[in-house]
């Protein structure tokens, strides 16, 4: 028992220890008017509240000590008091009012998404995001952001993984982060492309559910550069926690700057559809893309976690019939977790993964051309 009770208190010391870390006794402040609208909303109800504990702990603590029995105190006896009785209703009134009017105020500016200047579409998908640039300068820019591959890699390999090369931002990470321009007001449509997601970043004071056949709104405007972190906090699934999200603010020449290199991998990225790719070239592109997008489910050595993620090595869907694989991976299946990917992934990528899951784990099915996915689409 004495050596039990050592090892629980020695493993309630580290719990204790590794939280204190990260353990805060106050709301962010955040670097948004919308974040700080809502820590000083926060504070007024905080010290309200103080207010009224030192008021009602006070006639507390004062009754006992100053009427107790032993003093030779005697209850007073009436049956009822219209001062009192007004009292206690009217003083709860004004205090809720004097915080109902900060919190409405706040309240309808989040929700006021009127003259952004430009737009950005969210779509969550099991376990990544897609961004779409609707309007503005980067119109027409999208792009799937997921868990780093490092990052990625790392988490898989567990506890024989090195994660103290990435400090605090392990699993904070995105290949793509979602940039945006100082000093402009931007709109975010928010929906999913399959179950409830939401998307949060801290520093800007407020998060947004993400639901499939609905499109909710929000808005933020940053002032300075910086990088912000945030993650989906709706539980979406077994990889919910690894869909982080990252906010870049450049200044609006960056932006133009990263601009410009987004519109030049599009374009590149449409062109490298048209040519004809080697079997090499194939199988090494699709397997970023499959680790980017597939081993979450399927797992790296494509064994998957069957019944629900059944393996792919030596499968009659990557070793059958190219028409079929094509289409799964095109257009997904119904009453599963695998999703459509025609929308997520352009057709050079579509080619290298499916030649890349037709040609692993002792797979030997061939190649498929982007312009095959280019047809079947």
């Amino acid at each position: 028992m004495r050596k039990l009770a050592g090892i629980s208190t020695a493993y309630l010391g580290a719990a204790f220890t590794s939280a204190h870390a990260d353990y805060a006794l106050n709301m962010r402040q955040g670097v948004t008017s919308t974040s700080q609208s809502v820590y000083d909303l926060h504070m007024i109800i905080f010290w309200v509240c103080c207010v009224i504990g030192v008021v009602v702990f006070g006639a507390m603590i004062y009754s006992i000590v100053n009427h107790r029995k032993s003093k030779g105190a005697v209850a007073a006896q009436f049956h009822e008091s219209t001062t009192m009785e007004i009292l206690w209703t009217v003083v709860p009134i004004v205090i809720l009012v004097s915080m109902a009017i900060p919190a409405t105020n706040t309240l309808l500016a989040m929700e006021d998404t009127g003259d952004a200047e430009m737009t950005i579409k969210v779509t969550g998908i099991q376990w990544k995001w897609k961004y779409d640039y609707v309007d503005g300068d980067a119109a027409g820019v999208s792009f799937i952001s997921s868990l780093h591959p490092d990052h990625n890699q790392a988490r898989l390999l567990g506890s024989g993984a090195d994660v103290t090369q990435f400090g605090d931002n392990y699993l904070m990470e995105v290949d793509n982060p979602v940039v945006i321009p100082t000093g402009k007001k931007v709109r975010f449509l928010l929906t999913a492309a399959d179950v409830i997601h939401s998307w949060w970043v801290p520093d800007l004071g407020w998060k947004k559910d993400a639901i499939p056949g609905f499109v909710n709104e929000a808005w933020t405007k940053l002032d300075e550069p910086g990088t912000y972190r945030g993650k989906c906090a709706e539980l979406c699934g077994k990889d919910h926690g690894f869909m982080p999200i990252v906010v870049v603010a450049k200044s609006p020449e960056d932006y133009a700057l990263w601009v410009a290199e987004q519109k030049g991998a599009a374009a590149a990225a449409a062109a490298s559809a048209d040519r004809e790719w080697t079997a090499e070239e194939l199988i090494a592109k699709g397997e970023q893309v499959y680790t980017a997008n597939c081993a979450a489910c399927h797992l790296a050595n494509g064994q998957g976690v069957p019944p629900a993620f059944p393996a792919l090595a030596g499968s009659a869907i990557a070793t059958g019939d190219l028409a079929a694989h094509i289409d799964r991976v095109l257009n997904g299946k119904a009453g599963t977790a695998m999703a459509a990917y025609r929308s997520i992934l352009n057709d050079a990528d579509l080619a290298a993964v499916i030649s890349y899951e037709r040609n692993a784990w002792g797979n030997s099915a061939g190649v498929v051309q982007p312009a095959a996915i280019k047809a079947a689409r």
